[in-house]
């Protein structure tokens, strides 16, 4: 007898009768003749290989899905099922990166392949779906009908393929990442955030100087004392830097510094002897250079452009100046010993910055790059003499500045990085003029500053992280170390 005739059928395939019978009738109606013009056993027989078909459908998806799950990690795209950039998922079936629900058997007529696919399967799912190799490497397809991000049959959003929405969605990055961009981009992470940026950095110099009292006798012969003068000094600098994302490309800032300063100043001649030597201290406080800015993100980064932002920023003279400070003599036993009465905490200018900066993550890697141009203000004094007793009014204009530099930083964990930089500062030469004069350059006031600058970021939650820095100079107009530490504070 035949095993499957209606007095020999398994308990299990007898079960499954009704089941399919329910099925059956509820398809459409070109469907359900197709169905009862065919006998039970063919029916069955339809059956089991549709269930056996999607059940290796079901299998091969799960594992299509784990495959570019794990070849997505460290290049930069979103895994399938993240959220997109606005941080909501799209409700249109497939828009979370799953495959949307197979449609019901009863609706494809059995043995007969559903239309655009070629299979000859009764569901219309490919028997051998394409292998995760047919994507690219940014988890995207090339958008034709039918096809979706990594193979993944039926994925589809509203307007087109996944594929096309994770192509220029933002890449995921680590906590450690996002660090790296605050600290070298100095904007918030934008979106309605408020970050509260709190520092404190010591900037350590070291100079001497060649000192010459005297003069020239027949234009050859020095007459007088020739001195080592030595100056060194620490400026701690305690500011608090606070950042607004106005909306998810533009934000805005507001850093108030405060700084302490102390000189030691050291100079040999004491008594008449050149081998003797004084000293002579000052210190000072005050409020610094309050700065605010304007941050714009021209580009967003995605899995092949890199994330560019364009900054303004104002600095306002709300420091000391330093200008018109007299030096005094601070030792009767040493004409050769001056010091300032006291040291300025400010420029004394208002000047503007137009920069930009860039940054590409190549997870773990993060590529970054700056170029900024500081517009000084010229600005009249009413003395910049600092000889006692005299007094000298005067314009003074700063050169302009030409700042740039790069570097990287790498991300050894999710919560730890570390960076090294390298900027140059390029500031031709000031100049003076009188009331009613013109322009003369000031000797020897143009400078090369050269930093190299060694950093450790490290995430303790969500909204704290840790930005050490060490900076060390690499030519003489460049402080010889700045050391410094940050608390940005994101809510």
């Amino acid at each position: 007898m035949n095993r499957f005739s209606t007095t020999g059928v398994p308990r299990v395939m007898l079960a499954a009768i009704p089941a399919a019978v329910m099925l059956f009738a509820l398809s459409q109606g070109a469907s359900a003749q197709a169905l009862a013009d065919q006998s039970l056993e063919d029916r069955l027989n339809t059956l089991m290989r549709v269930v056996d078909e999607q059940q290796k459908q079901i299998n091969s998806l799960e594992q299509q899905v784990t495959n570019l799950e794990m070849s997505q990690r460290g290049k930069g795209a979103p895994g399938y099922g993240a959220p997109s950039d606005n941080g909501t998922v799209a409700e249109q079936p497939g828009a979370d990166g799953l495959p949307v629900p197979l449609p019901p058997l009863a609706q494809v007529n059995p043995g007969t392949p559903a239309p655009g696919s070629g299979t000859g399967t009764a569901t219309g799912v490919p028997v051998n779906p394409p292998t995760p190799d047919n994507s690219t490497s940014s988890g995207t397809n090339s958008g034709t009908s039918g096809s979706t991000a990594g193979g993944l049959p039926g994925a589809t959003d509203g307007s087109g393929s996944v594929g096309q929405t994770q192509k220029a969605a933002q890449p995921v990055r680590t906590q450690s990442e996002d660090a790296v961009v605050q600290s070298q981009q100095h904007t918030p992470l934008f979106d309605h955030k408020l970050t509260f940026d709190w520092g404190i950095s010591d900037t350590y110099y070291d100079r001497r100087q060649l000192q010459l009292s005297g003069f020239l006798a027949l234009d050859a012969i020095f007459l007088g004392n020739i001195n080592l003068g030595e100056t060194k000094s620490h400026q701690v600098m305690a500011d608090l830097d606070t950042r607004y994302g106005i909306s998810d490309r533009l934000s805005v800032d507001l850093d108030v510094p405060y700084i302490y300063r102390h000189s030691n100043f050291i100079v040999g001649g004491a008594g008449g002897a050149a081998s003797q030597v004084s000293d002579a201290s000052a210190n000072s406080s005050d409020i610094g250079d309050i700065n605010f800015g304007l941050y714009y993100e021209i580009l967003k980064e995605t899995n092949s452009l890199p994330d560019l932002v364009g900054s303004l920023r104002i600095k306002t003279p709300s420091g000391s100046s330093p200008f018109g400070i007299k030096l005094q003599q601070v030792d009767a036993d040493n004409t050769n010993l001056v010091a300032p009465s006291k040291l300025p905490t400010g420029t004394g200018f208002w000047n503007v910055t137009a920069g930009l900066s860039v940054l590409k993550t190549y997870d773990p890697v993060v590529l970054f790059g700056s170029l900024s141009y500081t517009y000084n203000i010229a600005r009249s004094f009413a003395d910049i003499s600092s000889v006692i007793g005299q007094t000298e009014p005067a314009t003074v204009k700063l050169g302009d500045v030409i700042q740039f530099g790069g570097g990287a930083a790498l991300a050894f964990s999710d919560k730890d990085s570390a960076s090294v930089s390298y900027t140059m500062a390029l500031e031709p030469e000031s100049q003076t003029k009188a009331p009613g004069g013109s322009y003369s350059k000031v000797p020897g006031s143009e400078t090369t500053a050269a930093a190299l600058t060694f950093g450790l970021n490290h995430v303790v939650n969500k909204h704290l992280t840790i930005n050490g820095s060490v900076s060390v100079g690499l030519t003489p107009d460049t402080p010889n170390f700045v050391v410094g530490v940050r608390f940005p504070y994101t809510f």
